[in-house]
């Protein structure tokens, strides 16, 4: 399938060449006009974390250079990931994407200097990741990990928090929640409308553990 700039340009050949008029013209540029801002992707360099420096990789990614290959060896990431409509890119540049949208706040847009790409193509590497991701290791948030919650496991983080002067010894974690905003949907709005927030969401609530690693995620709900 041709691209909205290749259309253009066919067009603009058309009426250069005498095949349609100024009528038509206009017309079929209104039609193929793409609904995407026209940022200067070309004017960017494709990702390469190896001219990449540590500084700039804790500040973009918050992971330090050479802690990456080990979180992508740790996640399992693939050489090579193939998104549905074609693009293509390698393991650590799609890990890459998926650190720096959770650097939240961050658009697409704002990350065409960093990986070269254009915004359709970081919105599909982006979903393509962090699918594999869920996919692969969602278990460890939804489910009950015997790996971080055995009864040897609990013991310690009740020692550690009643260490800290809880009055509790046997508390092991902290309930926490968190409310996403999402766009209104077009249908059953009242559902995922917070009214304390004032707007359209999800919730998520989560039991936090004392090394930071959340035991147990439950959501979405609405509200």
């Amino acid at each position: 399938m041709a691209s909205c700039s290749e259309v253009q340009n066919n067009i603009l050949l058309q009426l250069d060449e005498g095949v349609i008029d100024e009528e038509e013209f206009l017309l079929l540029w209104d039609v193929n006009e793409s609904n995407n801002p026209d940022f200067p992707v070309n004017d960017y360099q494709q990702f390469c974390l190896e001219s990449k420096d540590n500084s700039e990789c804790k500040a973009e990614f918050r992971f330090e250079k050479n802690d990456l290959p080990v979180l992508a060896e740790a996640l399992q990431i693939p050489e090579i990931f193939t998104c549905k409509q074609g693009t293509v890119c390698d393991g650590m540049t799609g890990l890459c994407v998926v650190l720096k949208r959770f650097t939240y706040p961050i658009r697409y847009s704002d990350m065409i200097p960093t990986f070269g790409l254009s915004v359709p193509e970081l919105c599909m590497i982006f979903n393509t990741v962090i699918h594999y991701i869920y996919n692969l290791h969602g278990h460890r948030l939804t489910q009950w990990n015997e790996t971080i919650l055995s009864s040897e496991k609990l013991q310690t983080y009740a020692e550690a928090v009643n260490a800290k002067g809880a009055a509790l010894n046997n508390c092991f974690g902290f309930i926490d929640g968190t409310v996403r905003p999402i766009c209104r949907p077009t249908e059953k709005q009242r559902i995922v409308y917070n009214g304390h927030k004032r707007v359209h969401s999800l919730k998520f609530q989560s039991v936090a553990l004392p090394n930071g690693i959340i035991g147990n995620l439950y959501g979405p709900v609405g509200k």
